[in-house]
């Protein structure tokens, strides 16, 4: 797979970020962090985003799925240096919405993840609503 548009590696582009802590746990063999571990923290990090964006309030009784995600491995990461995830929306569809993550240590970018995520009711793939679509505009990736 082909390395990220640069563009899409700075952070300053991203509206949300938090900070994640490794755990002595996470490391593997090589005593990086774990790219099972990542994923975790990306998942973690990308539940945050959602709640910012007014998802539980705004969706309630859907639920959302992950049709897809990339993991892009940039760099290697450290136990017990915390690492920064900053994510945005990318794109809004009519029942998925698009979440780019990139990962950073020590300012660094680390790893960039890009995701899509449906939202689902009891009978398959729902409709964003226009109140969580509103209050979601203001994570989109800066220009």
């Amino acid at each position: 797979m082909a390395k990220p548009d640069p563009a899409l590696l700075d952070p300053a582009r991203y509206p949300f970020s938090c900070r994640m802590e490794p755990r002595f746990g996470d490391l593997d063999v090589n005593m990086h962090i774990n790219n099972v571990a990542m994923a975790g923290m990306l998942e973690d990090a990308r539940l945050r985003l959602f709640r910012a964006a007014g998802g539980p309030q705004h969706l309630a009784g859907l639920s959302t799925m992950v049709a897809s995600i990339a993991i892009e491995y940039l760099g290697e990461t450290h136990y017990p240096e915390a690492v920064t995830v900053h994510g945005a929306v990318e794109r809004i569809g009519r029942t998925s919405q698009q979440i780019l993550q990139v990962v950073t240590q020590d300012g660094n970018p680390v790893v960039f993840a890009r995701t899509v995520i449906v939202m689902v009711g009891p009978n398959g793939p729902a409709p964003l609503t226009d109140d969580y679509l509103e209050n979601a505009r203001q994570w989109m990736l800066a220009a």
